[in-house]
């Protein structure tokens, strides 16, 4: 209840001026406004290739790239990094092919960036307020208006353009004053969403729960049961089997071993973080060309009613392919050909997803770091086989219906943690332009102890769905 009555009694600033932009509107009288010009000295220092590689995202900022993470991997990393740009702790980089997006932010550590990034020194006291002002939306459009090309997805950020952008420059102890509010509201934020992360687990969970109990007993009451000889499912009922799935399906075919060209528009290239349980997640799906995907559909093209199975990154997630459009697959997925005479696709993905399968899945996972569940390695997964496909379809079906009550509830939390999101882009957006003005409700904060104002701000101002892995 504080903290809802602290930001609903936000005020404007007393006094303001014309700021010269249609973007950022009138600004408060006292804010300095700078041409971007003279805040930054361009850097072209390489030739560094022991220092850590970093990647810059527009949900992320610059961060330090996983060389292990399955789903950070998709960009082919050559074996000479010497041409590659150091940037040193707070500079400032820019991927100025998706500066139109808000992909840029201030180096949290010595280390190499891409060729094609732009680095420089940037003159301003603090960085953490630099960083969320230059990403917030109003500049997202600045940096749109400088950039130029043939499409939207080819736009690249002209020196020349970007040097002129305004920029707002509040006195040092405001700038401090505005992080350390922001950092304030954006951690009771993310305490709510987290909290509602917990209620989708765990409707999550009750649907695993009703999906346990459909695939080891079926949906029938007072189910007559047999013993087997199976460690996963010791008991199923009377007429069923315990089948391998190499015994429903025609083939299990993954994607490519190597990274594509990406492009900004084409054919949806799916990774296992694409795939969800219960949705398809296509917000951050990469693309290809046309050409690609002819390539990659010669080892295989996923169709309507086959079953992808997520075999690294994420592994032993099951969905069924119901996509009206044409997409391909990276290595991390296997597109499994199913034998339609003996088993259903749905109940097979639903088995696929179930705790004791799942389990298989885990145990059968390779690697270290890589991790790797095997085309070889699942095909050796256990699941309970009912003895007709009507009866398999009657238990989807079953399933579906089930699942209203929580999949509504999902949906309902899922919109809520958006709204949240939402909020916190406009809100970060007025504050760093000056709109409102936040010094008393930070004055009233209470002391954090060993806080430190000069750091990034630990969130990303842009709708976090909107994901980008950055070309290195």
């Amino acid at each position: 209840m504080a903290e809802t009555k602290m930001i609903a009694n936000l005020k404007p600033y007393p006094e303001y001026k014309d700021s010269g932009s249609r973007w950022l509107g009138e600004v408060p009288k006292h804010w300095a406004i700078h041409n971007f010009r003279t805040l930054i000295t361009k850097r072209s220092e390489r030739n560094r290739p022991d220092l850590p590689l970093l990647s810059v995202a527009r949900e992320k900022g610059v961060f330090v790239r996983s060389l292990t993470d399955a789903n950070e991997n998709h960009n082919v990393i050559p074996e000479d990094l010497t041409n590659y740009k150091v940037a040193r702790a707070g500079n400032l980089v820019i991927n100025k092919m998706k500066a139109w997006q808000g992909s840029m932010g201030i180096a949290p550590c010595d280390g190499i960036v891409s060729p094609a990034y732009f680095v420089f020194d940037f003159r301003i006291s603090n960085h953490a307020f630099g960083q969320v002002l230059l990403r917030s939306k109003p500049y997202v459009a600045h940096f749109g208006q400088a950039s130029d090309g043939v499409r939207v997805g080819q736009w690249d950020l002209s020196i020349t353009g970007m040097r002129q952008i305004p920029v707002l420059v509040p006195k040092e102890n405001e700038q401090d004053i505005i992080v350390r509010f922001l950092n304030h509201v954006n951690g009771q934020i993310e305490k709510t969403i987290r909290t509602k992360k917990k209620l989708i687990a765990l409707l999550n969970e009750q649907k695993q729960v009703i999906i346990h109990r459909a695939v080891i007993r079926g949906i029938e009451p007072n189910v007559k049961l047999k013993s087997t000889d199976s460690r996963w499912f010791s008991e199923i009922p009377d007429g069923w089997g315990v089948v391998t799935l190499r015994r429903v399906i025609v083939a299990a075919i993954d994607g490519p071993h190597f990274s594509p060209n990406y492009l900004d528009n084409g054919i949806p290239f799916l990774s296992a973080r694409n795939i969800k349980i219960d949705r398809w997640s296509l917000e951050d799906a990469k693309y290809i060309s046309e050409s690609d995907y002819n390539l990659f559909s010669k080892r295989v093209r996923p169709e309507i009613g086959d079953v992808l199975y997520t075999k690294g990154g994420t592994t032993g997630v099951a969905r069924v392919v119901d996509l009206k459009f044409p997409f391909q697959v990276w290595v991390h997925i296997a597109v499994l050909k199913i034998n339609r005479t003996r088993i259903d696709p749905e109940y097979l993905a639903l088995a696929l997803n179930s705790q004791r399968c799942y389990e298989q899945s885990q145990l059968f996972t390779r690697g270290a770091t890589n991790q790797d569940l095997g085309l070889g390695r699942m095909k050796n997964i256990e699941l309970p086989l009912p003895p007709t496909i009507e009866v398999q379809k009657r238990i989807a079906e079953h399933l579906k219906s089930a699942f209203t009550a929580q999949n509504a509830g999902i949906s309902r939390i899922e919109r809520e943690i958006s709204l949240l999101r939402e909020y916190r882009t406009r809100l970060t957006a007025d504050v760093v332009t000056g709109k409102l003005d936040v010094r008393a409700a930070a004055a009233n904060l209470p002391s954090l102890s060993g806080e430190v104002i000069d750091a990034p701000v630990p969130y990303d101002p842009l709708d976090e769905t909107e994901t980008e892995e950055v070309e290195v």
